[in-house]
């Protein structure tokens, strides 16, 4: 969209980019607009939806990560912060002319190792070189130690790969029908004639197809905070 030129080097203003600040624009306006002067103490329809998203995060906390209050509270932001990005960025992509940042292979995997990495850092901080003995679990064999300490770290990385390209997979599935529908609907109803009720039929599925799209939206954003839930998890308490 903008080309950008620091020296030798080429950062250009994308759709992904821009999309990504709108996403993060909106879940900061919703959330100052919410919590100005304190909120009101009796709930609107605004307040009590943020307040759920809120109250959401701590349950999937507790249930996933083990060990003190005060430790799961670390991972509080974290969490907030993806679902309610996840949230905002599949569904926005339902909107015409509009981009679906999420359903391009390039931008999930870059969020998924990103968290990974995070996790891998704070699994070293907390337990030092120990971290590492992720790569030989409890009560194997030691003739079988070895091809544990070699393929365990590539299940570690390759955890990283399959939450991004599930929720790449899965955004662009859905998004293509939709649209493959759209372009067939416009073209029946562009015919007219005698059978117009026929030629209805495409348009009324692309309907069904983006409730089943939206559908679709939700649960991963979840799916994709579930992951980073249960990867500190196994980074704080390894074995």
């Amino acid at each position: 969209m903008i080309p950008i030129h620091i020296g030798n080097l080429y950062f250009p203003s994308t759709n992904s980019s821009l999309f990504m600040l709108l996403t993060i624009g909106l879940v900061l306006l919703l959330v100052h607009f919410v919590t100005l002067n304190g909120g009101h103490s009796v709930p609107n329809a605004w307040q009590s939806f943020v307040e759920m998203i809120h109250d959401s995060v701590p349950n999937s906390v507790n249930e996933q990560i083990s060990g003190a209050s005060s430790v799961k509270q670390r991972f509080f932001p974290l969490i907030y912060v993806t679902f309610t990005s996840s949230s905002f960025r599949n569904p926005i992509g339902m909107i015409p002319y509009s981009f679906t940042v999420t359903s391009h292979s390039i931008i999930t995997p870059g969020l998924s190792f990103s968290l990974s990495i995070g996790i891998t850092i704070v699994g070293s901080q907390t337990h030092g070189l120990h971290s590492f003995s992720f790569s030989l679990p409890q009560g194997v064999p030691l003739p079988l130690a070895p091809f544990s300490v070699l393929l365990e770290p590539i299940s570690y990385c390759f955890r990283a790969l399959s939450l991004g390209i599930r929720l790449f997979a899965n955004m662009m599935a859905g998004h293509s029908s939709v649209k493959i529908l759209s372009g067939f609907a416009r073209t029946m109803l562009s015919m007219g004639g005698i059978p117009y009720l026929a030629q209805l039929a495409p348009f009324f599925i692309v309907f069904a197809s983006t409730g089943s799209e939206l559908g679709v939206a939700i649960p991963q954003a979840y799916v994709f905070t579930i992951s980073p839930c249960i990867y500190p998890n196994d980074a704080i308490n390894l074995h």
